[in-house]
């Protein structure tokens, strides 16, 4: 049986057991609980009332952008991360077998309790949205139902699934690229990011009109679904986070250092409040996130001062994919409880939200040690062939969970 080997062939592609430079990015991990939190926000300004009257549509109208800002973060660093730890004569299928021991038990558990709020609260639900959100095929379907079936957020989850499945054929490929073209192969990547939301705004039939996403009549919902929910769309991200990987390895990335790099995140969401709505919701805006990826790998590689780097950081990012994929159901749960007409002081609101995000993180403990961490160290580990039979110098071999989590 012929196997096709993900890992690159030359140390300078990415990092291997005998790379003298780290794997690990500990910032990168870190960031991630950022991007988590992003989510978190806007669906606990839409799915609840916690913030009313005024201050709450404005802090809706703000941060509405928010969780896809996010969701683009988490694409991009996949990219980055799979490319910078994969390892050379790793196999498509061990590759395969350790990102789906990630995700996959993880995705049971939320789909279960997902399942379970769906039928106490009656929410329409048909065999297809049952079935392709069970699988993780769910973004694939141009119907608002689908998409959000169950679990509003395991969407991704189908996007990334996509990226996996693609990821053995595309580093290959990409890595044969010469370093000086590295950045003009990013330009290109770039430019397919802005011409598939013209295609999305030009091309893509504009009716009818949707009253949903916090758009009031501007765009159809297949416009939507072609710019952010659609995989092939969505993977122009997951490609420029390898470009990326190779160009920090390379040491091609400028000297930008954290904080400009924040800086540039944050005035990228900025001007997505001034954008059509279609180039805020997906890559145009979040490639406003690349820099922050790039420059946090570079102070992990360099071992600059890193604020992500820290001990708590860390923890909150290992557990930030628990806490992304249990986050919505805690927040629908909460709203189901309080209802859509009661009403609370501004204190008790405030202490409610924090209530249910401390919710959600203790879920994500559990989660993360209950249930992804055993199956990880389980299922996940990689097995390389053996090269070196001598126990004393050969080295020991390294599980996806000693690398950045993805």
């Amino acid at each position: 049986m012929v196997t096709r080997e993900v890992g690159p062939s030359r140390a300078g592609d990415a990092h291997t057991s005998d790379h003298p430079e780290p794997a690990r990015l500990p910032s990168l991990t870190g960031l991630r609980i950022v991007a988590a939190l992003l989510v978190f926000t806007t669906h606990i300004l839409f799915y609840t009332r916690l913030v009313p009257g005024d201050t709450g549509d404005d802090l809706r109208e703000t941060f509405a952008l928010f969780g896809s800002y996010g969701v683009g973060f988490f694409f991009i660093l996949s990219g980055f991360v799979l490319t910078w730890t994969a390892r050379s004569g790793d196999t498509t299928g061990s590759f395969w077998r350790r990102r789906l021991a990630k995700i996959g038990p993880m995705h049971v558990v939320t789909f279960g309790l997902a399942a379970l709020f769906v039928l106490e609260t009656d929410r329409p639900t048909r065999l297809v949205d049952w079935l392709a959100s069970g699988s993780m095929q769910q973004a694939w379907f141009p119907d608002i139902q689908t998409v959000s079936a169950v679990n509003g957020v395991s969407w991704s989850l189908c996007c990334e699934f996509f990226f996996y499945l693609a990821f053995p054929f595309l580093l290959p490929v990409l890595r044969r690229i010469r370093e000086e073209w590295l950045w003009p192969a990013v330009a290109v990547v770039l430019a397919l990011i802005v011409g598939a939301f013209l295609v999305g705004t030009y091309v893509v039939d504009d009716q009818p009109r949707l009253a949903a996403f916090g758009v009031s009549g501007e765009v159809s919902f297949d416009q939507v679904w072609f710019v952010y929910f659609f995989p092939p769309v969505r993977a122009l991200e997951f490609v420029l986070g390898i470009l990326l990987a190779k160009v920090v390895a390379a040491g091609r990335w400028p000297r930008i250092g954290l904080v400009p790099a924040f800086g540039l995140a944050v005035v990228g969401y900025v001007l997505t409040q001034y954008e059509p709505y279609l180039a805020g919701t997906a890559g145009v805006a979040t490639v406003w996130t690349a820099p922050l990826i790039a420059a946090a790998a570079v102070a992990d590689r360099q071992r600059t001062a890193s604020v992500f780097r820290k001990p708590t950081m860390i923890y909150l990012g290992e557990i930030s994919f628990a806490f992304y994929m249990v986050h919505w159901i805690v927040i629908m749960q909460t709203a189901e409880f309080i209802g859509p007409t009661r009403t609370f002081s501004s204190w008790v609101n405030a202490l409610l939200i924090l209530a249910v995000l401390g919710a959600a993180l203790a879920c994500s403990a559990f989660l993360y040690w209950c249930v992804e961490t055993p199956l990880v160290r389980r299922f996940g580990r990689h097995r390389p062939k053996a090269k070196n039979t001598n126990p004393r110098t050969a080295p020991p071999a390294r599980s996806e969970g000693d690398r950045v989590p993805n």
